[in-house]
């Protein structure tokens, strides 16, 4: 079985949105080859929805990070939005944080593909704050 992304275009953008967890072996395949496709279509605009996600492996980290780097070598963006929390820590703990473009709702992620637009800023410590609230302060 194939792993599940879902492509679609909205505002000029290209979004993708993997689901389930994005780890080594076909769901990181599968995401570096949907890269690939949209490189060799010349799309620098691409949105990473990640709502779906419930958990993200090292393997899948160094694809995001091949992938970011590629896209803005090619003078595009590669915001990411709808992360969950545990994948928020882990992008802090990395300090990747400061790498990928995040955003909190698929509008804002596509505004950061155009420099010129004006976005709501991603903010890390309130999310995770919220989401320890949400959680029973775990």
């Amino acid at each position: 079985m194939a792993y599940p992304i879902e492509r679609r275009e909205k505002g000029g953008v290209t979004i993708l949105a993997p689901q389930g967890r994005l780890v080594l072996g076909e769901p990181v395949q599968a995401l570096r080859l949907a890269f690939e496709d949209l490189s060799k279509e010349g799309k620098v605009r691409i949105v990473l929805d990640m709502r779906e996600v419930d958990y993200i492996d090292s393997s899948a980290l160094g694809c995001l990070v091949m992938a970011h780097t590629r896209v803005e070598q090619a003078g595009g963006a590669l915001p990411i939005f709808g992360l969950q929390r545990r994948t928020v820590e882990l992008l802090v703990i990395t300090k990747l944080s400061t790498v990928f473009r995040l955003a909190e709702t698929e509008s804002d992620a596509i505004n950061l593909c155009y420099p010129e637009r004006a976005t709501n800023q991603f903010d890390i410590l309130s999310f995770v704050e919220e989401q320890r609230k949400k959680d029973g302060g775990a």
